[in-house]
């Protein structure tokens, strides 16, 4: 039992019913296919609920003791674990409930407990009242459902095409209803329920709420009636009912009654038509092949004991409560029976057959047609229905057609009757009483009938049988096909009672007649038939009895009457002010004559309105001049009401523009007069009339120069009259009819709404036109549309009425009661709002204009007018009050629509934003209720009903139309609030916190915590729908634009840092929102496929943002769900929400079973790609034969505009008017004549603008999309956790990625505007994929048994070796194939852009450059293991798979041929700085790799490399503008690097060395100025500037950013030309003598810092290869004696001045000093110190190395060497002390140098050696170990690479810089060791030298002749100076100034300094270190040797 009583939480009396009308409204009016298997499982489990329609559960005694005990015990309920208790307050209304409906106890739970949780869509409502609706929603669903399922049955009305099966499953369920007594349920319900007696019973429990509420219940029970009563109906009109439930029908009928007004309500209306239906057989005449089924199935033809039984009880006299009604019945009866008659073999049915005319005589008796025209046809809802008019409109053919005879009785009775009136009136009698006027009833129905025509039937057409065939293409009737057919019988019956009514017409019967034709003349085709028949009536040559004027019908008697008329009154014409209207003149008319006229007035206005021909005919007719007799009669005086449909009947000529021309004139000479009469009739029907004349004219035809020559010319004497005297006094009349109020405003406003749309500011509008009157001149008046903004953009009378009216509009809809003029005060209304709308659109130009005048007028924008206080309720709530028309969007969308632009123009002022929020906010109630507006209007589609989709008349589809405009307004208004700063609208709008900080929300579903359904709800929703189901978001195909906007508020959200937090978090944990959506991309919609591409691009941007946020987060499991999702290849059941382990399962389960690579699918990424067509269609370029094309493209160019998303279109509408007036403006009979081709053409040049629009805008959100694709590509490798994606993986989806974006792009037709987007994807894709596979590739690749042999790469970190059993095949894990693919394809790309696009391939260079990469050998950290290989081993060894790849890459590059080489080099030589330096960056990588050097040779053949040499001289100009203290941009720096750098490396090869000597490159160096320009350093520099400047280097660092480069390039070229070594030596001394001052400056090395020392290294570096002896004599200058010396002189000073620097760099204690004081300094300066050591040890070797090559060179034998350094070891003692000063060298410098300085700086490189040694070996082992390392020495490891931000990165991460930091250290230790050793090995070679000249070979000056003794010091001095580099002079060892004193000094020195511990010390460095190197046992030779010197001197 417990089980039975459990709550179901969604109402079972409205949730289920909800679904079944859900299902049916999908299966049968949006044709979904995948309903219909639904709609069938929902029919089958709700049956009962069919068959029981209406049926409540009933009250239960166990119920009640449950819900009784709720609030102790709780209740059940299902789905859901547990009980729950319910509050008392709900019990209670429980109770209430179920009493009110009568239903069961738990039902009425249900329902509050529904109510509750529905109450967010019902704001200001409480759960029971929405309860109450929800339980009236339920019925009406069921009512809605049950007629849709019957309308969709097969039957012989109508067909909704639906699937056969689907049809067949409807009609089977509804017969199965049908035979449960349907029927009898329905009339049965429709009996009961009645509106007023529900609001009774509502009324006493306190069930109604607010007048929304009243209307909404109300509606919903009308909406159950009706439903039901139409289910009848449908069913009747496709298959008939039976006897029983006929004679039921009939029954109910007969107690009907009719409302107040007379006619039937909607439902009793149903069921009368029902009932037609089930009499109607006039399909058995259409030939169709289903018919011979049909009259099987009606038991009209089939059952004799139906037909007996209906007759009978027809024919009973018993009358029914409506007479009427049982008349409509019984002729219809009459009709069917008269058609039965007619068929074959219905002799057995004669007796009932013969009693037809017997039953038509009784309807007519009971007045049948004018029941039908005042009861029926004007019932509200009969033209809602096409199958009422059609059964009606048989009914009355049916009539004329098989009852002739009864018409011709009808007619004779009229006849007969209006000869008794004119001979009662000739006896001046009354007429008699009992007349009857069937005739006259007969013909007014018809002419009501047809007045309306809502669905383009034109049925009338059948009334008309054409004359003469008509084979006009414009005009074909319905059976007027071909000329020969003849038209049917019926068709030539009715238009020959139409033809013979007018013959000898009664007068009793000319109005009715008349109106008669009015109704059949309601058409286009009809009107000009209507026109004909008038025309041949009046034409003489028809035989007429009635004499000269022809038929009364006709036009010619018309217009004639009319003349006399206006003869008759011009006569006699009273003085204008006797005021006696009302009784006229008796030679006046008579009010009978008066009416026909009016009759006839209307009935030309309807012609003429349909038809443009008879227009045309009847005012040029030169007999009838209708116009101008119009015209006249409105200037005498006649009856007002007579006055309006003249000026109505002008009005409808006026539709014509070349009538409206001529008609302003004609208004212009007579100045008609619209007086005071009316106001005190209090009617008005003249204001009206006039106020559509001229609302027509003004739209079919303008004149600007109204009126010129009797006053000044211009619109405006009517545009005053119109708002002084008709709009701002309609308030204050009186009015005898409520409604006239509303008609007057409606079209006055009108004509103002036309006025404005049609004006557009112009210059000549703000100058006043003056123009001759009469010989003065005046000023001529604005234009209307001028003069109106000037009213509306001022606080004039004009807009406060109009705001007024807007204020009192919305107070009227509010109450929701009908009114009279309720519609016309819509109308009214809607004409305000875009008054103002028209306002806020031209204000911006207007004012502009204004402000370039020099009008004096005063103007505020709209905006702030509308901010202004109210004068009733003295607030500020105009925009409020407009604000309030969006709460009324479902009952008047047009309102809703203009409100929502007006609000959406002003939400871009930020200031108004702020001042609305307050007002929307300020009071609650009003507060709720826009808020509730706003959601109402986004949500509208739920209460839109399921229109016919093929049936939707255009009322509907425009409303559809208007309400999807008004979302897309707010939509936009929320995204322009949402650009603006906080508080703005759109956070109101969408549920954020006003009062405190944004970023403080906490959103919530609506309902919880009291928050109110809000628009990110509606938006949300909007998406939501049809995410659970395999089609996607139904939004998104079904308006798409509207879909788009949604995706942009909600990226907007997510984007903006303080709405972001809190909607993320919403949309992650309440909404899954992203997950659901990124499901089902990609989207496809090929007809809309520019906004498709746009909610792409703004839903991928937001998962680009989320991944980014739960990424930073370390939100891992969203993370990894979206990456799975979008990156897998594994077919995946749609993941539970027990994430993690489901889907590993998945994957492992799937890996398992499938071994075939098939059942892979795309990856998601991928498809997305693949959505966006990268081809686009370019419209076909304009053929033109009239306008010149350039100037139109010109024109074109000029109307360009930019559009809301900042995209460049034309703006069509001002193209337009451009060429219109263009055209207008040509004179001529020519230009007439040609005038339509023109036409013609301004449209084919419209069609094309338009084309290219969206051309534009297609391209535009291509970008988009790609843009955003390439964004989530990019946030997915970047900004997600490594390890979500394998790293395997991550290199096959790159790989995919890459091939795929490249395949795209790369085809013929992908459009060129792409480019940049792609190029920038496949930068960071190939970016990424090099950093994996490099990363992949840490991996050893050798191991042998027992060693750990580590390669490293860029991240270098130690990995563990593969498994053996898995040898490394290939490169990557994808494999060499694929990057070869991938390197062709970036070349295809490269060369398919041509010579345009530099920027597109300076990213291609990048992707290019980083591909390179990957076959670039990784750092590896130089571990000094002895190499244990044997030359030979390595020469054989198997090529490894870097240089393999580098191999196979460059043979790809090379297979491009010269075409690549000619990209890149012209890239390299000019263009954009950027595309420079990365082409030279990659000419230098390939010409690196390049072994067959062919670049190196096309870059020479072509002349490229001399074009790079020769651009150095514009750079130098250039780059001296660059060391100005305050340097213009660094660009041109950045690119001579980039030079440099590349002409070093082609100097670094031989040929490439010869080939810039050939081309001069030191030459240009040498002439160029910027060296010589070397700012004055700042001593302080390093110490003084604690923080130097961030970005822009120092004009000092710049200097040597300039000269460092040259520096390099000529020690390259020194090092790599041994062939021309002479040369290239000559050259770089000629540079180094051109830039003498500044390389003096240089070496003299006043500041010790890394730069300098960088520059002193490099630099001593060039000196000892380029200063040597010889060299001169090579130099190809004709040098004379003089020059030579010169040259000499120099060469001299800088041997000197570098001998200088040992001193100061050999180990000086300044410099430890220097050291220690930058110890303390962390991050970057650690590197410098490195930098710093490095350099002063490059300085020593440099100089050392100098020494030697001065040494050897210029001392062929041990006896003649030459000595560099005295024979004083003084140094060595000296520098053991503390030292005072640097930078004064111990030795002047034109002392040599004693020998001293080399002994110190072989102890002290020895010291230094082993203490670089040992630091080598200790990062050796930390780098073998990183992972045991104490986390304090990690993170100082990282800060040395990353100074900020170390904590917040990962251990894995830290690991990789702190492995990079010690391999940068173990390397640069290598370095430094390796200098040491040759420092030691050079200073032990020059000291052994020396010390064996001075010990073995010098003899002592005081052994010699004193006599030399002054000129052998000279001599020897400048011997010494100048090097001895003069071969001719003998150097003889004796010319030294050395003692014997001196050289003992020397030996007991070198003796103590020379000793054991140093010598020791040598050799175990030669055990260390050079074993490893060539040079093994040097050391020890020289140390033997010395030691044997010393010993053999001591001896």
């Amino acid at each position: 039992m417990a089980t039975l009583l459990a709550v179901n939480s969604a109402a079972s009396l409205w949730g289920p019913y909800k679904d079944i009308w859900q299902t049916v409204g999908n299966a049968l009016w949006r044709r979904q296919p995948e309903a219909v298997h639904l709609l069938d499982m929902i029919l089958k489990k709700h049956k009962p609920d069919f068959i029981s329609l209406f049926r409540n559960p009933p009250k239960n005694v166990q119920q009640h003791e449950k819900v009784q005990k709720a609030s102790t015990e709780g209740v059940a309920i299902q789905g859901q674990q547990g009980t729950r208790l319910l509050p008392e307050q709900l019990i209670k209304e429980a109770f209430i409930l179920s009493d009110l409906f009568d239903i069961g106890e738990l039902a009425a739970v249900e329902l509050l407990l529904a109510g509750e949780h529905q109450q967010p869509h019902f704001p200001g409502l409480t759960r029971g009242l929405v309860a109450v609706l929800l339980y009236w929603d339920g019925k009406r669903c069921i009512a809605n459902s049950l007629k849709a399922l019957i309308q969709s049955r097969r039957g012989k009305t109508w067909t909704l095409e639906l699937s056969p099966e689907l049809v067949s499953m409807t009609t089977r369920f509804t017969d199965e209803l049908m035979e449960q007594g349907l029927t009898y349920k329905v009339l049965t319900l429709v009996s009961q329920i009645d509106v007023n007696n529900e609001f009774e019973k509502l009324q006493r429990e306190r069930g109604l709420g607010s007048e929304k509420h009243r209307k909404e219940v109300s509606d919903l029970i009308k909406e159950c009636r009706q439903s039901l009563a139409e289910s009848l109906f449908a069913w009747a009109c496709q298959s008939p009912l039976g006897k029983d439930d006929t004679l039921l029908l009939i029954g109910h009928l007969e107690r009907v009654t009719v409302e107040a007004n007379g006619s039937l309500d909607a439902v009793n209306l149903a069921l009368l038509m029902a009932l037609l239906y089930c009499f109607d057989s006039s399909f058995i005449e259409e030939s169709t092949e289903e018919r011979d089924d049909m009259i099987h199935q009606l038991p009209l033809l089939t059952e004799r004991q139906y037909i007996a039984t209906i007759h009978s009880r027809l024919q009973d006299s018993q009358p029914w409560k409506l007479p009427g009604l049982q008349a409509t019945v019984r002729l219809a009866w009459a009709l069917a029976l008269r058609g039965i008659s007619q068929l074959p073999d219905v002799t057995a049915l004669a007796e009932f057959t013969e009693a037809d005319e017997a039953m038509a005589e009784l309807a007519i008796a009971d007045n049948v047609f004018l029941f039908l025209t005042e009861s029926v046809v004007v019932s509200e809802n009969f033209y809602q229905e096409e199958f009422y008019i059609r059964r009606i409109h048989n009914l009355i053919t049916d009539f004329l057609a098989l009852m002739p005879m009864k018409v011709k009785q009808l007619r004779n009775r009229a006849d007969e009757d209006a000869r008794m009136i004119h001979m009662s009136m000739q006896m001046g009698n009354d007429p008699p009483i009992s007349l009857r006027r069937d005739l006259e009833h007969l013909m007014l129905l018809i002419g009501e009938l047809y007045k309306k025509n809502p669905f383009n039937l034109e049925l009338a057409l059948e009334y008309w049988c054409p004359s003469e065939p008509l084979q006009t293409s414009t005009i074909l009737g319905s059976y007027l096909g071909v000329a020969h057919q003849r038209p049917p019988q019926r068709q030539v019956v009715l238009s020959k009672f139409v033809r013979q009514m007018g013959d000898l017409l009664p007068p009793t019967i000319y109005i009715p007649y008349l109106k008669m034709l009015q109704g059949l003349a309601n058409g286009p085709q009809c009107a000009h038939y209507c026109f004909s028949l008038l025309k041949v009536n009046g034409s003489s040559h028809v035989e007429n009895i009635q004499g000269a004027g022809g038929s009364p019908v006709s036009w010619e008697h018309f217009f004639h009457s009319l003349m006399l008329y206006h003869e008759h009154l011009r006569k006699d014409l009273p003085s204008a002010d006797s005021v006696q209207y009302r009784h006229l003149p008796s030679r006046g008319i008579t009010q009978k004559e008066q009416d026909g006229l009016i009759a006839f007035l209307q009935l030309t206005s309807t012609i003429i309105t349909w038809s443009e021909n008879a227009r045309l005919a009847l005012c040029e007719h030169p007999q009838w001049t209708p116009v101008v007799v119009i015209l006249g009669l409105l200037q005498c005086s006649i009856p007002p009401i007579l006055k309006a449909e003249l000026l109505k009947t002008l009005a409808a000529f006026g539709k014509s523009p070349e009538i409206a021309a001529s008609l302003w004139q004609s208004l212009e000479y007579t100045q008609v007069e619209l007086n005071e009469i009316e106001s005190r009739c209090e009617e008005y029907p003249l204001t009206r009339a006039f106020c559509q004349l001229i609302s027509i004219l003004v739209e079919s035809s303008f004149p600007s120069n109204l009126g010129a020559g009797l006053r000044p010319p211009g619109f405006d004497p009517y545009l005053q009259f119109l708002r002084d005297s008709v709009f701002l006094r309609f308030r204050t009349r009186a009015y005898r009819r409520a409604a006239e109020k509303w008609e007057v405003a409606e079209v006055v406003l009108e004509v103002f709404y036309k006025l404005l749309r049609d004006y557009e500011p112009q210059l000549e509008d703000f100058v006043d036109q003056f123009v001759e009157l009469q010989g003065e001149e005046i000023i001529a008046y604005k234009p209307p549309g001028f003069s109106l903004m000037y009213h509306l953009l001022n606080e004039s009378p004009m807009l406060e009425l109009a705001l007024s009216l807007l204020e009192e509009g919305v107070k009227q809809l509010d109450t929701y009661a009908p009114f009279p003029g309720k519609k016309h005060l819509e109308k009214a209304v809607q004409h305000c709002l875009a008054l103002l709308n028209l306002t806020l659109q031209k204000e911006n130009l207007f004012m502009d204009l204004l402000r370039e005048s020099q009008l004096a007028l005063i103007v505020s924008p709209l905006e702030q007018l509308l901010q202004g206080i109210n004068p009733r309720t003295k607030k500020a709530d105009n925009v409020v009050n407009i604000a309030r028309y969006l709460y009324h969007g479902n009952t008047n969308p047009e309102l809703a629509f203009e409100s929502a632009k007006i609000l959406c123009c002003i939400s871009c002022n930020s200031n108004i934003q702020i001042k609305l929020v307050g007002d929307f906010t300020h009071d609650q109630s009003v507060s709720q209720k826009l808020m509730a507006g706003f959601v109402e209007c986004l949500d509208s589609e739920d209460t839109e009903e399921f229109v016919r989709l093929e049936e939707g008349s255009e009322l509907e589809k425009k409303l559809a139309g208007i309400r999807h405009e008004t979302r897309i307004h707010i939509l936009n208004l929320l995204i322009t609030s949402l650009e603006r700063n906080p508080p703005n609208l759109a956070l109101y709008l969408l549920g954020f916190e006003l009062k405190k900080p944004v970023s403080t929300t906490n959103l919530q579903d609506p309902g919880v915590l009291g928050c109110p359904r809000t628009c990110l709800h509606a938006i949300l929703n909007i998406l939501e729908k049809g995410t659970e189901g395999r089609t996607g978001p139904l939004a998104v195909k079904e308006s798409p634009q509207l879909a788009e906007l949604c995706y942009q508020v909600i990226y907007q959200l997510c984007a903006c840092s303080d709405t972001s937090g809190p909607t993320m978090r919403y949309l992650r944990t309440s909404q899954d929102f992203l997950f659901s959506q990124l499901q089902h991309l990609p989207f496809s919609n090929k007809e809309y496929e520019i906004s498709m591409l746009n909610q792409m691009s703004w839903l991928m941007k937001t998962a680009s943002i989320e991944l980014r946020v739960t990424s930073l987060n370390r939100q891992r499991s969203h993370t990894q769900r979206l990456l799975h999702l979008l990156l897998d290849d594994m077919p995946v059941k749609p993941y539970s929400d027990g994430e993690g382990g489901m889907e590993d399962e998945n994957r492992s389960v799937s890996g398992f079973l499938h071994f075939d690579t098939s059942t892979k699918v795309r990856r998601k990424i991928l498809n997305i790609l693949d959505s966006i067509d990268f081809s686009q269609e370019i419209p076909e370029p304009l053929q033109l034969d009239f306008f010149d094309r350039a100037q139109i493209e010109q024109v074109i160019a000029n109307c360009e505009h930019k559009n809301l998303r900042g995209q460049t279109v034309c703006n069509v509408k001002l193209l337009h008017r451009v060429l219109v007036a263009e055209v207008n403006a040509l004179q001529g009979m020519a230009a007439i004549g040609q005038r339509p081709l023109l036409m013609d053409e301004i449209s084919t040049i419209l069609q094309y603008v338009v084309g290219r629009n969206k051309l534009l805008q297609c391209l535009h959100a291509k970008r988009h999309a790609l843009e955003s694709w390439r964004q989530l590509v990019e946030i997915i490798l970047t900004a997600c956790p490594q390890d979500l994606i394998q790293a395997e993986d991550r290199q096959l989806i790159i790989r995919d990625l890459l091939q795929d974006v490249h395949d795209k792009i790369l085809d013929d037709e992908a459009a060129q505007e792409l480019m940049p987007v792609v190029a920038g994807a496949v930068f960071t894709l190939t970016a990424h994929l090099s950093q994996a596979v490099r990363t992949e590739q840490k991996q050893p690749l050798v191991l042998g048994p027992g060693e750990v042999h580590c390669a490293f790469s860029l991240d270098s970190s130690f990995t563990s070796p593969p498994p053996t059993e898995n040898p490394l095949v290939g490169f990557a894990s994808i494999g060499d194939s694929s990057l070869h693919i991938i390197l062709k394809k970036l070349l295809d790309f490269i060369l398919k852009t041509g010579g345009g696009f530099q920027r597109v391939r300076t990213h291609l260079y990048g992707s290019l450059l980083y591909y390179l990469q990957i076959a670039q050998r990784p750092d590896e950290p130089d571990t000094l293991e002895v190499a244990k290989k044997t030359m030979w081993e390595r020469l054989t060894a198997p090529e490894d798979v870097f240089s393999k790849l580098q191999r196979e890459n460059i043979a790809i590059i090379e297979s491009y041929g010269a075409a690549l080489m000619e990209v890149v080099c012209r890239d390299a030589c000019d263009g954009h700085e950027i595309g420079r330096m990365l082409a030279l960056a990659l000419l230098d990588r390939i010409v690196s790799v390049d072994k067959q050097q062919q670049w190196l040779l096309y870059l020479s053949n072509s002349g490229y490399l001399k074009v790079l040499v020769d651009s150095l001289v514009e750079d130098d100009r250039t780059l001296q503008s660059l060391l100005t203290p305050q340097p213009p941009l660094l660009k041109a720096l950045y690119t001579y690097e980039s030079k440099m750098a590349f002409l070093t490396r082609v100097a670094k090869i031989q040929q490439g060395a010869l080939e810039l000597l050939r081309s001069g490159v030191i030459v240009r160096l040498a002439q160029c100025q910027v060296y010589d320009m070397r700012p004055e350093m700042d001593p302080q520099g390093v110490f003084g500037m604690r923080d130097p400047p961030v970005f822009i280097p120092t004009p000092g660092d710049r200097y040597r950013q300039i000269l460092l480069p040259a520096l390099r390039l000529c020690q390259v070229i020194l090092t790599s030309s041994m062939a021309q070594h002479l040369q290239a030596a000559g050259q770089v001394l000629q540079f180094l003598i051109s830039h003498s001052d500044t390389i003096q400056a240089i070496l003299r090395c006043q500041d010790i810092s890394a730069g300098s020392l960088q520059e002193l290294a490099l630099l001593t570096g060039i000196i000892s290869k380029a200063a040597l002896p010889g060299i001169l004599s090579e130099l190809d200058v004709d040098v004379n004696e003089g020059s030579l010396m010169e040259l000499q002189g120099h060469i001299g000073r800088f041997q000197r001045q570098c001998l200088g620097l040992l001193s100061r760099f050999g180990g000086s204690d300044k410099l430890r000093q220097f050291k220690c004081q930058d110890d303390n300094v962390e991050g970057d300066r650690v590197s410098r110190k490195d930098e710093i050591e490095l350099a002063v040890q490059q300085i020593c070797a440099n100089v050392m190395e100098y020494c030697q090559s001065l040494m050897l060179q210029s001392s062929p034998t041990f006896q003649h060497a030459v000595c560099l350094f005295t024979p004083s070891l003084s140094e060595t003692i000296n520098r053991d002390g503390p030292r005072q000063d640097t930078q004064v060298p111990v030795v002047p410098y034109w002392h040599l140098p004693g020998l001293g300085i080399i002994v110190y700086l072989l102890r002290q490189s020895a010291n230094d050696f082993f203490s670089y040694y040992d630091s080598h070996r200790r990062s050796v082992n930390k780098l073998q170990n990183v992972e045991q390392l104490p986390p304090d020495e990690i993170k100082e490891l990282c800060q040395s690479v990353m100074p900020a931000g170390v904590d917040k990165i990962s251990t894995a991460q830290k690991y990789v810089l702190a492995r990079r930091r010690l391999v940068k250290l173990i390397n640069n230790r290598a370095k430094l060791l390796s200098l040491c050793s040759f420092i030691i090995e050079t200073c032990l070679f020059i000291l052994w030298r020396h010390l064996e000249y001075y010990l073995l070979h010098c003899t002592p000056t005081d052994s010699q002749d004193s006599l030399f003794a002054s000129r052998s010091l000279f001599k020897s001095r400048r011997l010494q100076d100048s090097f001895a580099s003069e071969s001719n002079l003998d150097f003889r060892s004796g010319l030294t100034t050395v003692s014997q004193h001196d050289i003992d000094q020397l030996l007991a020195d070198a003796i103590s300094a020379f000793g054991e511990s140093l010598q020791k010390k040598l050799l175990d460095i030669e055990g260390l270190y050079s074993k490893v190197r060539s040079r093994y046992s040097f050391i020890q030779a020289l140390v033997r040797r010395i030691r044997g010197l010393l010993r053999i001197s001591r001896n």
